[in-house]
């Protein structure tokens, strides 16, 4: 039988992506994702619950997060879920868990997603294996109604 590995989160950056630029024009980018819980406890207390995550992007989705990414962005991941083990200096065994993003979109107003050059940004990142027409976004198609037209959809 076979595994399913797949991750989707929704949350805030705490940092600024921290993008290195490895040999043989391969890029990785590092994020810390805050994902928050609200409930109420037994007293009817409002209780939230903050989970941080480490997030591995590489290649153009890397590019991408360098250039509009920032701390306190929303976005929304698609991936899976690796782990890293290794000893360290004292011999000691050690396992981070973090999230591979094989895709992301981000979330926001438009002054969020602004770039600094003035122009806005892309709104989601395409994974290597797809063509990018297979995964597009309606913000990137074409306005194909009448000037002046309201939509008269009810939803």
């Amino acid at each position: 039988m076979a595994g399913v590995n797949k991750v989707i989160l929704l949350g805030n950056l705490g940092a600024d992506p921290e993008v290195k630029y490895l040999e043989g024009d391969n890029v990785v980018a590092n994020l810390r994702l805050a994902t928050t819980e609200s409930y109420k406890d037994r007293n009817g207390n409002k209780v939230e619950q903050t989970e941080w995550h480490d997030l591995e992007l590489w290649g153009g989705q890397a590019k991408i997060a360098e250039q509009y990414l920032k701390k306190g962005s929303q976005i929304y991941v698609e991936g899976k879920i690796k782990s890293d083990t290794w000893q360290d200096d004292q011999g000691q065994n050690r396992k981070r868990i973090k999230i591979r993003v094989l895709s992301f979109t981000m979330l926001g107003g438009r002054s969020e997603a602004m770039g600094s050059d003035g122009n806005s940004a892309p709104q989601q990142s395409q994974p290597a294996s797809r063509p990018a027409a297979s995964n597009a976004t309606a913000s990137s198609a074409p306005d194909m109604s009448p000037a002046g037209d309201d939509d008269d959809l009810p939803f």
